[in-house]
């Protein structure tokens, strides 16, 4: 069953370009002759570790967006694990997630938005009620 899977691992800060981009030609050659395919890929470049892995604390960030089956990711987690310059490394499985998603969206359009709807005529302005005349000094002490 082909399912969605994001992939990302971390690679050591000091292998070179080429050697990086021999890694990744690798596992998309693994993942395409299992039967999977390879929705997007990107290197998200040289990033600070949160702690100290292997003895780093950079490494090259690379996120791989795959349709394929369990097996096959199991597989590219395997090599992922035995390859020298990868130093950590994450699969999850996206297309629950993706579900979830749509789900939420789904149920956000059939809400009505009280922003499309007219805006109530302003209130007509309430005038003050007639104040009542000052009472003279004089009238004021006979009383």
């Amino acid at each position: 069953m082909q399912r969605t899977y994001e992939v990302m691992f971390i690679v050591r800060p000091d292998i070179l370009d080429e050697d990086l981009d021999k890694l990744i030609a690798g596992l998309e050659g693994n993942i395409t002759q299992g039967g999977g395919s390879i929705k997007s890929l990107e290197k998200l470049g040289r990033r600070k570790l949160a702690y100290t892995v292997k003895k780093f604390n950079d490494g090259n960030y690379v996120l791989l967006t795959i349709h394929a089956d369990g097996s096959l990711v199991g597989e590219i987690e395997r090599r992922l694990r035995v390859s020298e310059p990868v130093i950590k490394f994450i699969s999850v499985r996206m297309d629950e997630e993706e579900k979830r998603v749509a789900k939420i969206k789904a149920i956000r359009a059939t809400r009505k938005k009280l922003s499309a709807q007219p805006a109530a005529p302003p209130p007509a302005p309430v005038e003050p009620a007639a104040a009542p005349a000052p009472v003279p000094a004089a009238e004021a002490a006979r009383a």
